[in-house]
C-alpha cells in the first residue's frame, strides 16, 4: 500500500499499471541482505555492480510505454528480472536481454517460480537488440546510452515506442520517450534519471 502512494504521488495513474506492479512482489527480485527494504521507494544493489531501479521509475517508464495487451515487447537489461515481470501482466509477450549470464538465470528461475510463461530471456549484446523477433510494438531499455541505438530504433514497429536514458554516464540523464512515425522519429524529453551505462558485449561469467 505505501509503494503505491509513492507511486502515486510520482505521477503514476494508469490503473493497468499500478495493478500490475501491485502483483509483482519486488523482494523475488533483490538480494537477502536488502529484502527489508524491498518496497521503499530506491534503487538497490544487485549483483554484478548493477542495481534494481526505484519502483517509482519502473512506474514512470512502464505508463510512457503505453502498452497493449496484444503487444510484443524487447527490455534491455534484464537486471534480475522485475521490470520484465511487470510487463508481463501488461503484455503479450516480453523479450528480454541481459549481458551477463548469472542476471539471466537468476531472472528466468524468479519468472518460473511465479509462472510468469510469457516472457523469454536472452544473453545478449542488448545494443543489438533481438534482430530475429523484431519488429517489437514497444521497446524499454534500461540502462544509459549517449543516444538511441541505431539497431533498436531499426526494430521498433512503426507506431511503436522506445522509452530510452540518454546521456554520459557519471552525470544525470534524461529519459526519451521515441514514437517510430512513417516518416522517422519523433522524441519527446520525459524527466531526469539516474542509470547504469549500456554496455556492449556480453559478460560470459
Amino acid at each position: 500500500m505505501r509503494l503505491l502512494v509513492a507511486l502515486r504521488s510520482r505521477g503514476v495513474s494508469d490503473m493497468r499499471v499500478l495493478t500490475a506492479m501491485e502483483r509483482v512482489d519486488r523482494a523475488r527480485f533483490v538480494s537477502p541482505t536488502f529484502v527489508s527494504r524491498a518496497f521503499e521507494d530506491v534503487p538497490l544493489p544487485i549483483a554484478r555492480g548493477q542495481t534494481i531501479s526505484q519502483p517509482s521509475v519502473v512506474g514512470m517508464m512502464t505508463q510512457a510505454l503505453g502498452t497493449k495487451p496484444r503487444d510484443i515487447v524487447l527490455e534491455v537489461g534484464t537486471g534480475t528480472g522485475y521490470q520484465a515481470a511487470i510487463l508481463s501482466h501488461l503484455v503479450r509477450r516480453v523479450y528480454t536481454i541481459e549481458r551477463h549470464r548469472p542476471l539471466a538465470r537468476m531472472a528466468r528461475e524468479t519468472h518460473e517460480a511465479m509462472g510468469l510463461s510469457n516472457i523469454t530471456q536472452i544473453v545478449g549484446d542488448g545494443s543489438h537488440g533481438v534482430p530475429e523477433q523484431a519488429p517489437f510494438d514497444r521497446i524499454l531499455v534500461t540502462a544509459a546510452t549517449e543516444d538511441p541505438p541505431g539497431p533498436l530504433l531499426a526494430q521498433l514497429r512503426i507506431g511503436g515506442t522506445m522509452i530510452v536514458p540518454v546521456g554520459v554516464s557519471d552525470q544525470v540523464q534524461t529519459l526519451i520517450k521515441v514514437v517510430r512515425t512513417a516518416d522517422g522519429y519523433d522524441y519527446e524529453e520525459l524527466a531526469a534519471v539516474r542509470f547504469v551505462p549500456l554496455i556492449e558485449g556480453v559478460e560470459h561469467d
